[in-house]
């Protein structure tokens, strides 16, 4: 930020009647829209369509970019129907993002967002407007900012509560060579409760800084916001006061204008002590303080911006939004339209009656199978292990919904524990609980449990304590990418002592792995994908799997075959590696030399330990080629806990001494796409495996 006088709190007043008045003043902008439905046709957007960089921004009146703002959260809103993605974030932050583009001059000027769910108004007003329909496909653009892709996105995010700790180092490095640019952290109170966040704020503070913290404030995250900051929160607003920023950045204590309520803040209501809001933490850490504002008052924001951009040091503005803004269904249910899939396809007449009598001619044929997404398989298994067991107790950073959580935390509230957006202190909470006598369960996706590692080697692990990890969201994501994708862990749990992996192959196996785990006494970890399963059959009573043994699921071709093959695979990739055996044995009988070839498929389920004496049966049976099949990175994954083990401990494969192939991910960051476009540009689609399958036998 740009050099001024530092301002200190103690310095409020009472008086600050000029510069509130535009508080209460009139809007002046005649449209300030709410849409109730997405639309399917491009909307006419004149002054939006003007702007080919921020610059353009800058040449507005305010009442235009009044306008602008209803233009920009309508095109989200058409864009967000033809692409899918995040939603209500993005309509959240529409004034704000205007705002600042019109007050920075970006991209000398940093601005640097937390998590990325809320950058798509950032990416319109930066010359990615026309691509914005192709986001999260593949070749389009990133779900997330990401800097290869412009120069206006300053820092890479996708994970939670690092804007604040990537500001302050831009900061610094700015001063160190002497260039006087803004340095502005988009937060919202949800990363907030990251402990990053705190510790960055707490060395800005250390380091008197420039830096502008500006705290988007709309009481969620992902879900609900929850804990003590949300109250501290809530509390600062309920006081009915605010600290004003004068023209010469001086704080001020006056009374908040009257503005519409938030219904959620009524939740906050029963608790009793109201505090004087210049008793905030903000200020206590060594921020300058200001706030609470209306996130969606345009010259509120213009002026409270402008000025606090000149304070020197630390300072964070604090402003209230409303996500889904602008969207009746979304501001009435934020949580279920924190992201949508892209509107369905409009069928004629015609059309949907011909649709209608060949689903009808198909579901006579042959009955679909429902699957179940594995966070609803897990979710059923909570509830059912729960409703038997009164020591299970289940713990999420923040992901309630997305990790399938919802009817165990109604059905059982006192054992459900959501500690906010939190990983590190989710797992040493699990550590702490079970020195007790409990079994806690922790839920949490594979790209954040990489947040906890350290708890989860020197909390858990190192302690020998009885923490089941249900693990999410493992494997290729999809459409946002590499920040979230689930490709590291099988190498960085493998490595831990006293740690089980287990690996299901559907539904069925996921149910029972994670009750076999469960049971075991000690640290355990069960791995499993994103989206639906294959639609087996759940066995109920919850079945024990013996720790570490594989399954051969089936044996094709001759037994007497000169040639072998066993494809070892894990998880998911059991059914992609069955699909590839039968493609290579049918390809074989065609050309009548299916009795030269035999194949194995062996459904590992267990990552460590190993079934090492199924793979010295395999050995000892005559196998000439041996394959590992992981949707993992094939460094440090599982098919290199095989070659450790076949190496180091197997005396059958020092006489045998079969080929071997390691399938998986190379040594890349696979881009953003469907999960079928990304399982076929790793070559771990059928046709992909069938190839390398055919390499190795050739």
């Amino acid at each position: 930020m740009q050099q001024s006088s530092h301002s200190s709190q103690s310095h409020l007043s009472a008086d600050c009647s000029t510069s509130t008045a535009s508080h209460t003043a009139k809007p002046l902008s005649a449209l300030q829209q709410t849409y109730n439905e997405i639309p399917r046709v491009r909307p006419i957007t004149p002054l939006l369509d003007s702007i080919d960089t921020p610059a353009d921004i800058k040449q507005y009146s305010t009442e235009q970019l009044m306008t602008l703002a209803d233009e920009l959260r309508l095109f989200l809103l058409y864009s967000a129907g033809q692409s899918g993605g995040h939603f209500g974030a993005n309509l959240g932050v529409v004034e704000l993002t205007i705002v600042l583009h019109y007050l920075l001059d970006a991209p000398s000027d940093q601005i640097v967002w937390d998590v990325g769910h809320q950058a798509y108004a950032h990416k319109v007003l930066t010359g990615r407007r026309e691509q914005l329909h192709s986001i999260r496909s593949k070749g389009g653009l990133t779900a997330f900012p990401e800097r290869v892709e412009s120069v206006y996105d300053t820092f890479g995010v996708g994970h939670s509560s690092t804007s604040i700790s990537a500001g302050l180092g831009m900061s610094l490095a700015l001063r160190y060579q002497g260039l006087e640019q803004t340095v502005a952290c988009i937060i919202g109170d949800g990363a907030m409760t990251g402990g990053m966040a705190f510790e960055a704020m707490n060395d800005a503070v250390q380091q008197d800084a420039d830096l502008l913290v500006i705290l988007n404030d709309n009481d969620m995250s992902i879900s609900c916001s929850i804990g003590g900051f949300s109250r501290h929160l809530a509390m600062l607003w309920e006081s009915g006061h605010q600290v004003d920023i004068s023209d010469t950045g001086e704080p001020i204590l006056c009374h908040r204008p009257h503005v519409q309520d938030f219904d959620r803040r009524k939740r906050h209501k029963e608790h009793r002590d109201v505090p004087n809001i210049e008793d905030n933490l903000f200020k206590a850490i060594g921020f300058t303080y200001f706030g609470p504002f209306d996130g969606h008052n345009i010259p509120e924001l213009l002026r409270v911006l402008s000025l606090a951009k000149q304070v020197s040091g630390p300072v964070l503005v604090h402003i209230y939004t409303t996500k889904g803004k602008g969207f009746a269904p979304a501001e009435a249910d934020p949580v279920g339209y924190h992201a949508i899939s892209k509107l369905p396809l409009e069928v004629s007449i015609n059309d949907e009656a011909v649709s209608q009598q060949t689903t009808h001619q198909q579901i006579s044929a042959v009955k679909p199978i429902a699957a179940l997404k594995y966070s609803q398989v897990f979710g059923e298994f909570l509830c059912d292990k729960a409703a038997t067991d009164d020591k299970l107790l289940a713990i999420t950073p923040a992901m309630e919904e997305g990790s399938g959580m919802i009817d165990f935390a109604r059905q059982f509230p006192e054992r459900f524990f959501d500690v906010a957006i939190a990983e590190q202190h989710a797992v040493t909470l699990a550590g702490g609980m079970a020195t007790q006598g409990v079994k806690p369960i922790v839920a949490i996706y594979s790209t954040f449990l990489q947040r906890g590692y350290d708890q989860l080697i020197h909390d858990v692990a190192l302690q020998d304590l009885d923490v089941t990890f249900a693990i999410d969201r493992a494997g290729l994501v999809g459409e946002d990418g590499a920040t979230h994708a689930g490709v590291f862990d099988f190498a960085f749990l493998r490595c831990v002592p006293n740690l089980l992996i287990a690996a299901p192959k559907d539904e069925n196996e996921c149910y029972q792995l994670l009750n076999t785990c469960y049971e075991y006494k000690g640290a355990t970890a069960v791995r499993y994908p994103r989206g639906k399963g294959t639609g087996a059959t759940i066995q109920r009573p919850a079945q024990l799997y013996k720790v570490g043994q594989a399954v051969v699921e089936s044996v094709l071709g001759a037994d007497n075959a000169p040639t072998k093959l066993a494809i070892l695979a894990f998880g998911t990739m059991v059914a992609t590696a069955q699909q590839a055996a039968e493609t290579i044995i049918t390809q074989l009988a065609s050309t009548q030399s299916a009795e030269s070839l035999q194949v194995q498929v062996v459904n590992m389920r267990w990552v460590k330990p190993l079934d090492s004496d199924l793979l010295e049966s395999l050995l000892e049976q005559g196998m000439t080629h041996i394959a590992t099949v992981e949707e993992h990175m094939i460094m440090g994954g599982a098919g290199s806990a095989v070659n450790e083990y076949l190496l180091n401990d197997s005396l059958a494969f020092k006489r045998q001494r079969p080929l071997i192939c390691n399938i998986g991910i190379t040594d890349r960051f696979i881009a953003h796409g469907s999960q079928a476009e990304q399982w076929a540009d790793c070559g771990l689609d059928t046709p992909g495996v069938v190839k390398q399958l055919q390499q190795l036998l050739s």
